[in-house]
């Protein structure tokens, strides 16, 4: 005999993290019907890695009307790839508009989340001694919010500024300067063209070049902003268009590596019109397959690499000391600022919180060996506990806001399946998530990322945590709702 279901409850939500994740899914909530929702943000404001990248030059390389929720349109994007500030504007637009202020709790940093078995609910608190409780934990903290550092040593002992490109100290000028950038990641390819008109030399000091392409950006005219928002189904069809022909990059990554040939061609082509110097052009040329790295697309890099007063050092560094940067080689390059474009924690997922799940295991002990989750959101042993943009949902090819809106779908679905089952927890289970995980790496074996590099897509074991080895359309399909015989509903443990 069914136990007879209770009335639907629907239960409590705590997401951590304000950036597109958290903003996106806490309007999706509340559009379907969820209101209790509290959104704690570490910092003083809304927007993620667009409210912390304010680098001269900081702007998107997918395209803007791809790179915004597919329900909250935007038509009057100035140019074909939107820059820091107006991505920031749209997000605080997007809170404004869906009146999600009432909702979000700013500069609370999250230091721990446990789950109770006896109440199924997790606890949380922050850094400032803030304890909440909560049905349902959703993360939404993003794979590029924490700068990386290179243990170099002697920067304590430097006496000039110092900051990392995430954390750009605009007090700094830079005009007239020595600068060292150390880093030729995402970053340092839109910030370096910037500052390298107004420094008075720059040593940039490359560990392995970037396959850089051109980037086919343009201000949108009066008249297409016009007819984007006098026709809907217009600015409709242009983001269709612009989705299918980044979605036609996924064949080169994963299955025909020789598609990207062409695309280094191109990358070669324009390292020759622009660089002059035979030694930097050489130097410039990455030695790895294209697409094992992130393929990045600026119009100005390479004539950047041109000026005369820019210097590209390909040996490693030895330490820094108090007035400059000390190469391999013992050679002592002096300079008033150093600059660090050397990315973020990617591979650290949801670090550094302390997450305790069920039978007491910490997040971090369950990934030891790797991080692995259900479709990318559910993890065996953490019940109610959601992640967005978790393992393996990461793309080279198209809008991460693509695999953010299938989540969400995802997330309430399951929540609303949830909501049957008033007290209880609901956990996947052991053997669908390690069915999932092998199907994903296989995916991935073979793959463009898989050619031998090392890049910010491997974790310390050489294992891609990071992308999803296919088409996103395949993944939304993946998503459309959650199939409850993946998990299995917990109810509330007996006090012992």
């Amino acid at each position: 005999m069914t136990k007879p279901r209770p009335n639907p409850k629907k239960p409590s939500v705590l997401i951590i993290g304000a950036g597109f994740g958290g903003i996106g899914i806490a309007i999706q909530l509340k559009k379907a019907g969820y209101n209790q929702i509290t959104l704690l943000e570490k910092a003083d404001a809304v927007g993620g890695t667009w409210r912390d990248n304010t680098y001269p030059g900081a702007a998107c390389d997918v395209q803007s009307h791809l790179y915004s929720y597919s329900f909250e349109p935007k038509h009057d994007w100035s140019r074909k790839f939107g820059g820091q500030a107006e991505i920031l504007g749209y997000m605080e637009h997007c809170v404004r508009k869906h009146q999600l202020e009432p909702h979000i709790e700013f500069n609370r940093s999250v230091e721990s989340a446990d789950f109770d078995s006896q109440s199924n609910q997790w606890h949380v608190t922050t850094e400032s001694g803030h304890r909440y409780t909560t049905d349902v934990l959703i993360t939404a903290t993003g794979q590029l919010n924490r700068p990386a550092m290179p243990a170099i040593s002697g920067l304590d002992r430097f006496q000039g500024s110092w900051f990392h490109s995430a954390r750009w100290d605009h007090e700094t000028d830079l005009t007239g300067k020595q600068v060292a950038v150390i880093g030729t990641g995402a970053s340092a390819i839109q910030f370096v063209p910037e500052i390298t008109p107004k420094v008075a030399r720059l040593d940039l000091y490359q560990r392995s070049a970037a396959w850089v392409l051109p980037k086919p950006d343009r201000p949108f005219t009066r008249i297409e902003q016009t007819l984007f928002q006098k026709l809907p189904l217009w600015d409709r069809a242009y983001r269709a268009f612009i989705y299918w022909k980044n979605e036609s990059r996924a064949l080169a990554f994963t299955r025909f590596s020789w598609i990207l040939d062409a695309f280094a061609w191109q990358a070669k082509k324009q390292a020759d019109r622009w660089v002059s110097d035979p030694e930097k052009r050489k130097n410039i040329i990455p030695d790895y397959r294209i697409g094992c790295k992130r393929i990045l697309i600026s119009n100005d890099w390479y004539p950047a690499i041109n000026q005369p007063h820019l210097n590209l050092i390909t040996e490693g560094i030895s330490h820094i000391d108090e007035t400059g940067v000390v190469s391999a080689s013992g050679e002592h390059r002096k300079v008033d600022v150093i600059i660090f474009g050397t990315g973020f924690k990617a591979t650290e997922f949801l670090s550094p919180m302390r997450i305790t799940g069920r039978n007491g295991q910490s997040l971090n002990e369950a990934w030891a060996s790797g991080s692995k989750a259900f479709k990318g959101i559910s993890v065996n042993g953490f019940p109610n506990l959601f992640v967005l943009y978790g393992p393996n949902t990461n793309l080279a090819h198209n809008s991460i806001l693509y695999m953010l809106e299938s989540q969400f779908r995802y997330v309430i679905s399951a929540l609303d399946a949830l909501s049957h089952y008033p007290g209880e927890a609901m956990e996947v289970r052991e053997e669908s998530q390690t069915r999932y995980c092998q199907v994903v790496q296989q995916g991935l074996s073979g793959s463009v990322w898989d050619s031998g590099c090392t890049s910010w897509y491997l974790d310390e074991h050489g294992r891609n945590t990071v992308n999803w080895p296919g088409f996103t359309f395949s993944y939304r399909f993946a998503t459309r709702s959650a199939d409850t015989t993946d998990y299995r509903f917990l109810s509330p443990e007996p006090e012992h």
